[in-house]
């Protein structure tokens, strides 16, 4: 009947036929402009044969039912103006609309994955049997966006506003079983009966059991209009609306508009719907998100094609039992790659262990892990004192001291213990890879991996490309840090490589405020009120004043001409004093723990009195100054080393900062932030800073593109 590049449409027994989702060339369903052009000539196809035909089983030949619409072809429909997007909108509305309004019923058989436009397809069906192993939902939220194929609507009535809102808010896929208990499917079979379950779902339907007339009404009418409605969904509003953050638009658009069309006519309601969803797509939210989103498939898709080229990772090493060493131990051996944990100290080895064991227990109390499994990881962790093991490891990570010349050492003598083949690497934070190399004998089987502290939770690995690093050494690396279910960046040598030189401008500025008198703990609000996780005070603190001075110092010493001081900066003050940060409770802040556990903290009067000491004269700052004096020189160190090569895209600086150090999300990164406000707005800020040193100075390529009007995306 239609033999297309995305479905099928055959005709099965006595007047039933099927649409079978089958987009060539992918390894998913999506709901590209190439499958909607072919589902719109199918439902054209379908009504002219309505006469003929008793029902329409929709089905798919892929492992997922629909993963969603094709995001990657969102940045040049948002580009459209608002009233094109709302008339966009409204054609694929229409088109599932259609579907739905088909004159025989329809059954979708969904297995996989059936998520956002994917979702909306399923509802759009008069009935949908569910896979038990499936999961559905509508995760535009996550992408600064509503559902704007029907999601809003039809869903809203099929399983109620209040359930409703749950799924959208979240953006979470729903398992089979709540999708069902709720309403949301009609039947949860075992994945090997779904075709044929839904098969006979689609027999009862065309025989008039059940009432398809009473199914679409119970999916598209709206709620009775009475005060008891009306007051309910307002206090519905009120529960939800405290709870949302400022920052993010989507999830208050699509409560009002929920909401909203509770009360609407269908047409009204997806009227509503589309103007919703075409004033989220205009915004600078849904355009960051979206591009993280992009900047996220780049990242993954790089990291994929450099392992496709590497020899496995079996064996690994560590070098080093502490907070490093211990914690790139466990993420290993919990990811299924046996380790040697090596330390000079068996009491070192031991905390080790202790460490990977207290991880194991809160995943078993979280539901995440039973006592067997937790077994299985510490088989996989080999304490040692030595280096008889190490002749099977195929990759090491040293990860001791950060000292240049213990690092340098402890590699040195590592390389004679393992094969020819094997691969080292050293987890150092600022140290040169090209520097650590120069006493090996294979430098091109050396390569830095940066890991974050805490090394379960971080995402981000570094991956450092030495001078004369082989890519069969980055292979391997990229491999192992995906198998450990990280997310590798590649980036050049050079000091601080793309994190921590991209951050410590940051604090340089933060240095420069605090000599201006500007309180910590105010700049600490005013940046968390832009979307830090933490303010630059705390953040220090966190990370250890005694590791931002050596860091810094390595930054001051690669980078002189403009990551210097004007005299001795705070950081360095503070840990003269003895001060060590959380580590030891006293920083900026100082730190307690009461009985329970629970830390709490409070601005140090020893900080505040050693800082008023330094300020030799205090300016009147803003806080949109405060805002411009940190970030325009983490932005410039963003595009220095995205000019310097150190990495090669701008998606991999910003997915860099939003991995390592938490750049607000909904900003998009370093780069995103400065194609949002505009190169000319920017850089009118830099220049009315520019007193405050190189940091805060323009480069050429900068000016080029500003002069050019072209952007970093």
């Amino acid at each position: 009947m239609y033999n297309g590049k995305a479905m099928r449409l055959t005709a099965l027994e006595a007047g039933l036929v099927e649409l079978t989702l089958d987009l060539q060339g992918s390894s998913v369903n999506k709901l590209d402009g190439l499958t909607l052009g072919e589902l719109a000539e199918v439902v054209r196809l379908l009504e002219r044969h309505g006469h003929e035909i008793e029902g329409l089983l929709i089905t798919s030949a892929k492992p997922a039912f629909v993963v969603g619409a094709d995001i990657t072809e969102f940045t040049a429909a948002f580009a459209r103006s608002e009233s094109e997007v709302v008339e966009w909108i409204r054609q694929g509305q229409l088109l599932f609309g259609a579907l739905e309004a088909l004159p025989f019923p329809s059954v979708a058989a969904v297995n996989g994955l059936a998520l956002g436009g994917g979702c909306e397809l399923a509802l759009a069906a008069d009935f949908r049997v569910m896979a038990a192993d499936a999961r559905i939902g509508l995760p535009e939220v996550t992408l600064g966006l509503c559902p704007g194929w029907g999601g809003t609507v039809r869903l809203s009535r099929l399983i109620g506003v209040e359930a409703a809102l749950d799924w959208m808010l979240a953006g979470k896929p729903q398992a089979a079983g709540k999708a069902l208990e709720l309403g949301a499917v009609d039947r949860v079979v075992a994945g090997a009966e779904l075709r044929d379950a839904a098969l006979n779902l689609l027999r009862l339907a065309a025989s008039g059991e059940p009432s398809l007339a009473a199914h679409r009404a119970h999916k598209q009418q709206p709620l009775a209009d009475t005060p008891e409605t009306r007051e309910r969904l307002a206090e519905l509003q009120r529960q939800h609306a405290g709870k949302l953050d400022p920052h993010y638009p989507a999830p208050a658009a699509i409560l009002d508009a929920v909401v909203r069309q509770a009360l609407l006519p269908l047409d009204r309601a997806l009227d509503s719907e589309a103007h919703t969803f075409a004033a989220l797509a205009k915004s600078d939210v849904a355009r960051a998100l979206v591009g993280l989103f992009l900047g996220d498939q780049l990242v993954r898709k790089k990291a994929k094609a450099w392992s496709g080229k590497a020899a496995p990772v079996r064996r690994s090493a560590v070098l080093g039992a502490g907070i490093m060493g211990g914690g790139v131990a466990f993420q290993s051996a919990s990811t299924g790659t046996p380790i040697v944990m090596k330390d000079i100290r068996g009491e070192a080895l031991e905390l080790g262990l202790k460490t990977a064991n207290q991880l194991l227990d809160r995943q078993i109390d979280k539901g995440r892990l039973d006592a067997a499994g937790k077994q299985q990881v510490l088989e996989n962790i080999q304490p040692a004192l030595d280096y008889r093991d190490f002749a099977g490891v195929d990759l090491v990570v040293e990860a001791v001291v950060e000292n240049p010349k213990v690092k340098a050492a402890v590699l040195a003598e590592v390389e004679d213990q393992v094969a020819a083949d094997a691969v080292l690497t050293s987890n150092t934070s600022t140290i040169s890879i090209d520097l650590l190399a120069q006493g090996l004998k294979r430098p091109e089987a050396f390569c830095g991996m940066h890991f974050f502290n805490p090394v379960q939770l971080m995402q981000l690995v570094e991956v450092i490309r030495g001078s004369r690093t082989s890519e069969a050494t980055i292979a391997r690396t990229v491999a192992y840090a995906s198998a450990m279910g990280k997310t590798p960046i590649v980036v050049g040598d050079c000091p601080g490589f793309l994190v921590n030189r991209v951050l410590f401008p940051y604090f340089n500025g933060f240095n420069r405020l605090l000599r201006d008198g500007v309180d910590f703990e105010r700049i600490d609000r005013v940046m968390e009120a832009f979307g830090w996780p933490m303010g630059p005070a705390y953040l220090a603190d966190v990370i250890g004043i005694d590791t931002m001075v050596h860091a810094d110092h390595v930054l001051q010493e690669g980078f002189p001409e403009r990551m210097g001081h004007d005299g001795e900066p705070i950081m360095d003050a503070l840990l003269a004093s003895g001060a060590l940060g959380q580590k030891n409770g006293k920083g900026f802040y100082e730190y307690t723990q009461d009985a329970s556990g629970r830390r709490s903290r409070q601005p140090a009067a020893a900080a505040r009195a050693l800082i008023a000491a330094r300020v030799p004269e205090r300016v009147e700052v803003s806080d949109e100054e405060i805002v411009d004096r940190l970030m325009i020189p983490l932005c410039l160190e963003a595009v220095r080393c995205l000019e310097d090569g150190i990495v090669e895209t701008p998606e991999e600086v910003d997915m860099g900062l939003l991995l390592g150090i938490g750049f607000p999300r909904f900003r998009g990164g370093a780069l995103r932030y400065l194609d949002t406000q505009g190169l000319a707005v920017f850089a009118r800020k830099a220049e009315a800073h520019a007193r405050h040193g190189g940091l805060y100075q323009l480069t050429d390529d900068f000016r080029a593109r500003l002069a050019a009007g072209r952007g970093y995306f």
